[in-house]
């Protein structure tokens, strides 16, 4: 501690300031240089001591540091007392928990990741490993013209949904990352839901689904079209998929001064109760997925409107039919 240059300054001006108190004294009596220079003498032990405590509290705040940086978080150092090194104890605690909180939303980060990684190599590998066992019976010469034209067909259809699958992939890391700049303009519904009914327009024709719309021409919100267009046609795909020969598909869109509502319903099998807080989730898929399903749509939707000053939310019956609800809000910025 003496070796301090701090401690040796604020000795030596200690000792300066005795000394002319006692020299000062000294024009008035013995007892007067005597108790002067007790006094300075207390006052300069005090001090020491003092700072020695001072120098004790750093050190254990030093050693709280590195076990911190070795990883221990189970620490306290909060005293609940007034003073400076109290209120270093306490700041110290938050950025402590701070640390831990961090460390476990890491850990967590990493278990999705590692989940994810095997989740998309399992999904690439089986198309993959279908179109090699496909490409082989090509190589047959003794193979008949259609069946060789059924496994060129299947390859492209194998090949369209790894290609989908990786630019869906490629689109929700983005948006993770922050990366994605969502447009702030003037969206009419109307005309949005005209544009991302086409995409479904084939398969609805197909399963002989009708397709209702209501709402008025002048609705509207802020947001990027394009963006969100690719979330209501994945919302629409899955209604599809998800209802028989025959059934119904509605949507319905209205303003308010809070928000713009769209509601895109489907008389379809349903989604099962256990199901309904997850299907949001990337590769979830519930009991009542197709074998071909990738469980990434929704999740997909999800993140597109939630950019977006958007919410939305699911209400499902079994055989009954499940609703989308879909919320703008005005006036928010992005999340």
């Amino acid at each position: 501690m003496l070796r301090n240059r701090e401690i040796m300054i604020l000795l030596t001006a200690m000792s300066i300031i005795g000394l002319a108190s006692s020299i000062t004294a000294a024009f008035f009596s013995f007892k007067a240089v005597l108790f002067t220079m007790i006094t300075s003498v207390l006052l300069i032990g005090c001090s020491l001591i003092f700072t020695r405590w001072r120098y004790k509290e750093i050190e254990k705040l030093s050693s709280y540091l590195r076990q911190i940086t070795s990883g221990n978080y189970s620490l306290d150092v909060r005293d609940n007392q007034e003073g400076e090194l109290s209120i270093l104890k306490n700041e110290m605690y938050k950025v402590t928990i701070m640390l831990s909180e961090q460390k476990s939303q890491l850990k967590k980060e990493k278990v999705l990741l590692t989940d994810a990684i095997s989740d998309i190599s399992h999904q690439l590998k089986t198309p993959l490993t279908s179109m090699m066992m496909m490409a082989d019976l090509l190589n047959d010469t003794k193979l008949p013209a259609v069946k060789r034209a059924e496994f060129i067909q299947s390859i492209r259809i194998q090949l369209d949904r790894m290609e989908w699958l990786v630019s869906s992939l490629l689109k929700l890391s983005k948006i993770d990352a922050g990366t994605v700049l969502f447009k702030k303009e003037r969206i009419v519904v109307k005309k949005l839901i005209e544009k991302a009914v086409e995409a479904v327009m084939i398969p609805m024709d197909i399963k002989e689904q009708t397709l209702s719309i209501e709402g008025e021409d002048s609705v509207s919100f802020i947001g990027d079209y394009n963006w969100t267009c690719e979330a209501i046609i994945n919302i629409l795909k899955n209604c599809v998929e998800h209802t028989p020969s025959g059934g119904t598909i509605t949507i319905c869109f209205s303003e308010n001064i809070l928000f713009t509502e769209i509601m895109i319903a489907d008389t379809g099998e349903g989604i099962p109760k256990e199901d309904i807080p997850y299907i949001f989730n990337r590769f979830y898929k519930g009991k009542n997925a197709s074998e071909d399903s990738v469980g990434i749509g929704l999740a997909m939707a999800h993140s597109m409107i939630r950019s977006q000053n958007g919410d939305i939310h699911v209400r499902s019956k079994l055989d009954k039919g499940t609703q989308f609800q879909l919320k703008f809000y005005r006036g928010l910025t992005g999340k």
